[in-house]
């Protein structure tokens, strides 16, 4: 008979190892942090990378095990809709690129932040925003929320002094885009933080379009930031997932409405997500560059009346961009022409974004591949034209969400379809 190898001895090569503590990342730069952060250094199976869990139950040796477990808190799980081994590396990974003591993952951007407000807002309450937010967020807001007696009200982004005034004995949160989408205005996110701080309200930056890359709201004293990981997080236009990240004892609360309402990820997106953080400062450095190359291509371009990027001098909020901010992202978004200057209207708009050959027609962002929308069309075409020029959307907009790609081909690109469209 075979003499036993030591770790037959407990079973296959796939038993669990004790955990271990994550790297330290204090001090790490961003590359290393995405790559490591997170992670015990010895996995399941001796494996370099974290195994899929797709379990929907976790069983017990016995019922002291279980009694242990409730009243100790033991670090495992229970059941699916309450966690999972691989999204808990996911989520410290997450919480350590933002420098927030915790994450808490859902199936998309917008669960993320529909479960932060559900967990924090009570009926009486309010709720500020910037104006310039994405319509789905402002729709939940206006037609959801006000239903369960939370008010919400809108201030034009940027205007400290009318969020400040807008604030009231009921409010609880005041809510921002850092950039915003698809205007790409920078909130000062010193000041506005400390008008939370001074108000005693809580306060929100979706950071999607700058990323813990270029932005750490949460150094800057804001309570929460929210990500869409659907986008530069998980890098591949192959995953729906949203976060937040903060502090333990706010997100305490949020993490326990989540595990009732069932807004969790999937075991394998999660792993599709820890897959693309390892190259996430790698995949922004691109964006970066790219983002800023085209963006200066276009606001020399005889058919572009305006370019919104705040890499750029021209914009208006390119002094905090350069004060706050590492880079500027890959989204773009500016206004066409016609060769005598007048605007575009949407159907010569239209002929320039099917002219293009590398980015694809499409919604989403910060994704490898370069992605080309008209924001009337895409997400405002519903919407009446006093709508549209109230939310600042004109028809000759084009918002370009730059990937990868060589910026010299995508400079290539978008000159010949600006010349022959």
């Amino acid at each position: 008979m075979p003499k036993p190898q030591p770790h037959d001895q407990a079973g296959p090569s796939s038993v669990p190892l004790p955990a271990e503590q994550p790297l330290p990342t204090a001090g790490l730069g961003p590359s290393t942090a995405s790559v490591h952060a997170g992670e015990a250094r010895q996995k399941p199976g001796f494996s370099i990378t974290d195994p899929i869990f797709a379990a929907s139950t976790y069983t017990f040796r016995d019922t002291q095990s279980i009694v242990d477990f409730i009243e100790e808190e033991h670090p495992r799980e229970e059941y699916g809709r309450y966690g999972n081994p691989g999204e808990r590396v996911v989520e410290r990974k997450l919480a350590a690129l933002e420098g927030g003591e915790m994450a808490v993952l859902f199936a998309s951007g917008m669960g993320a932040l529909v479960g932060l407000l559900m967990a924090h807002l009570s009926a009486g309450e309010e709720i500020v925003f910037f104006d310039e937010c994405y319509h789905r967020s402002r729709e939940f807001c206006r037609k959801h929320l006000t239903r369960f007696g939370v008010g919400f009200r809108e201030v034009p982004t940027c205007d400290y002094e009318a969020m400040e005034a807008a604030i009231t004995p009921r409010t609880k949160f005041i809510v921002s885009e850092s950039p915003t989408n698809p205007h790409l205005s920078v909130v000062d996110i010193e000041r506005f933080a400390d008008i939370g701080r001074r108000r005693g309200v809580l306060t929100l930056i979706d950071a999607t379009l700058c990323t813990p890359y270029n932005l750490r709201p949460l150094e800057a004293g804001v309570d929460f930031v929210l990500h869409s990981a659907t986008k530069y997080l998980g890098g591949h236009n192959d995953l729906l997932a949203g976060v937040v990240v903060g502090s333990a004892e706010k997100l305490e609360p949020v993490r326990n409405l989540r595990g009732i309402m069932g807004g969790v990820n999937s075991p394998h997106n999660a792993y599709l997500l820890e897959r693309g953080l390892k190259t996430f400062a790698l995949r922004m450095e691109r964006h970066n560059a790219n983002g800023l190359a085209v963006a200066r291509f276009l606001e020399r371009h005889p058919r572009v009346a305006q370019v919104f990027y705040p890499g750029l001098e021209s914009h208006p909020f390119h002094a905090v961009a350069a004060r706050t901010m590492r880079g500027y992202g890959g989204l773009v978004t500016f206004l066409l022409r016609n060769a005598d200057g007048s605007p575009a209207d949407w159907r010569q708009t239209a002929k320039v974004i099917d002219a293009v050959k590398i980015p694809r027609i499409g919604p989403s962002l910060g994704g490898v591949e370069s992605l080309i929308e008209q924001p009337m069309v895409m997400s405002y075409w519903n919407y009446s034209p006093a709508e549209r020029a109230a939310f600042r959307i004109p028809d000759n907009m084009i918002r370009l969400a730059l990937g990868i790609e060589d910026s010299a081909d995508l400079i290539s690109d978008l000159g010949r379809a600006l010349d022959v469209a």
